[in-house]
């Protein structure tokens, strides 16, 4: 098992490092024409007072991988019980911040992976939609109906935020539980991303470009264009990290446990020969106690 973990975790973590030169573009792009942001507050842009939120939650559809999803579930039932941060919307540099009550905010989720949305139903939170097949190395036009499905309840005011839950990979034996912002578009997000990027940047030689750009047609037209592809890639990006942490995590476990199964091994032969030996001392005394009876 462990040799099959450090096979898929080699794919899940190439493909992660091929995503991440675009992630950090598409990113750096973003922040270069941020400028825009504020003119067209409307579609996935449009700010509202948070009521409801929507969180997509990334996890494995099996277990044995140590703590990798005890980590993933702490964060959502931290935020689940405290979901003050998440009322929190921002335009520009200012915050806006819900009135309504903690306990009156609704959180409903879209889980991928089995594990996720077992642990859902166990806090007894409703669950719309739930994607299982994304668990493992999705292709970026698997992740569109997930996308979609999230732009059109954005669009339609049944939610007023959505966050995506993920395991960001930073190596093998280091994986960190990480909350994102996914809508509304928030430049101060993006730039969060970006930063978190550039920590990696180094490893594919990437620099962070201040650029401006010159919109054509219009800047309406091109953001409209825009805004649905970076959805698409801020849950596909996740999920790709999400895959490289679990098979990382799983190896890790496996690799601990056979070093588990070795030393009780050992331990179970010592005792084994321990007792062996007690037997053949205890019959040989035996043998000694009764040849000494018959010469007497």
């Amino acid at each position: 098992m462990e040799m099959v973990a450090a096979s898929k975790m080699r794919r899940a973590v190439a493909a992660v490092l091929a995503i991440r030169p675009y992630a950090h573009s598409a990113w750096n792009i973003l922040t270069n024409l941020a400028e825009a942001f504020e003119r067209y507050r409307t579609g996935l842009l449009a700010v509202r007072e948070v009521k409801k939120i929507l969180m997509i939650v990334v996890t494995p559809n099996r277990g044995l991988c140590g703590g990798f999803n005890s980590q993933l579930m702490k964060k959502v039932i931290e935020q689940v019980k405290n979901p003050g941060s998440l009322k929190i919307n921002r335009v520009g540099n200012q915050r806006i911040e819900s009135k309504t009550p903690d306990e009156e905010i609704v959180i409903d989720f879209v889980t991928i992976g089995k594990k996720g949305a077992s642990a859902v139903r166990k806090l007894g939170k409703n669950i719309i939609a739930t994607f299982d097949d994304l668990s493992y190395l999705p292709k970026a036009e698997d992740v569109r109906p997930l996308a979609r499905l999230v732009m059109d309840e954005y669009q339609a005011e049944k939610y007023d935020k959505v966050v995506i839950v993920y395991s960001d990979y930073i190596s093998t034996i280091n994986q960190q539980a990480k909350l994102r912002q996914i809508l509304p578009i928030s430049k101060v997000d993006i730039e969060k991303q970006l930063a978190d990027m550039d920590m990696l940047a180094e490893e594919v030689g990437l620099a962070r470009e201040r650029i401006e750009y010159k919109v054509e047609p219009a800047p309406r037209e091109v953001l409209a264009s825009i805004w649905p592809r970076l959805v698409e890639m801020q849950i596909y990006h996740a999920i790709l990290e999400s895959n490289a942490s679990k098979e990382s995590a799983r190896m890790v476990a496996m690799r601990n446990a056979t070093d588990a199964a070795e030393d009780m091994v050992s331990n179970l032969t010592l005792i084994f020969n321990q007792l062996r030996q007690a037997g053949i001392t205890q019959e040989i005394a035996e043998i000694s106690a009764g040849r000494a009876a018959l010469e007497e």
